[in-house]
């Protein structure tokens, strides 16, 4: 199994313009909780917990950035908990109000997702490596952390291997 860095190195491969990475804290959220929405039904109460597939994709995700890194990985299942807590307000809600939420938020985060690409001039990880669509969340949280002075060691490590963000220069006209 790769290491954290390993991860995020191949995904930040991908994501070295500011502008794609700044759509990126916009899409990717947008997108997990689609998905958690989606996923929450058909779905159950139990002794005060919603039983539903969003349930089981988020312990499954929470088990393996905890593997990868403790402290991400439980900053990660605290906020899959709260996109489980908003799944389940949704999915008791009529069909149309829940499958219309998780349909908007799933398309318009993608959107934001692919015009950072544009800027990045390049496809998104995951078309190279389904892995991608795991690690990017966790990218997310990570490139807060350093926009935030943390893991800056982390950062090191990242851009040794695949170099540092860049500031693309406008050319000038002549």
């Amino acid at each position: 199994m790769k290491n954290l860095v390993e991860h995020l190195s191949q995904y930040a491969a991908y994501h070295r313009d500011p502008r794609n990475i700044a759509t990126h804290f916009i899409g990717i959220p947008l997108i997990v909780l689609a998905v958690t929405v989606l996923l929450s039904r058909p779905g159950l109460e139990l002794a005060g917990i919603w039983l539903s597939p969003a349930l089981l994709v988020a312990l499954v995700t929470a088990w393996f950035y905890l593997r990868l890194d403790q402290r991400l990985g439980l900053l990660m299942a605290l906020l899959l908990g709260l996109c489980l807590w908003a799944g389940q307000v949704l999915a008791l809600q009529s069909t149309l109000v829940w499958l219309s939420a998780g349909l908007a938020l799933f398309v318009i985060g993608w959107v934001i997702q692919f015009v950072g690409h544009h800027y990045e001039g390049r496809k998104p990880a995951f078309v190279d490596d389904l892995m991608g669509l795991i690690i990017g969340p966790l990218f997310v949280v990570v490139e807060l952390g350093f926009l935030l002075r943390m893991r800056l060691e982390l950062k090191k490590a990242i851009e040794d291997t695949v170099g540092p963000v860049v500031v693309r220069q406008k050319k000038a006209a002549v």
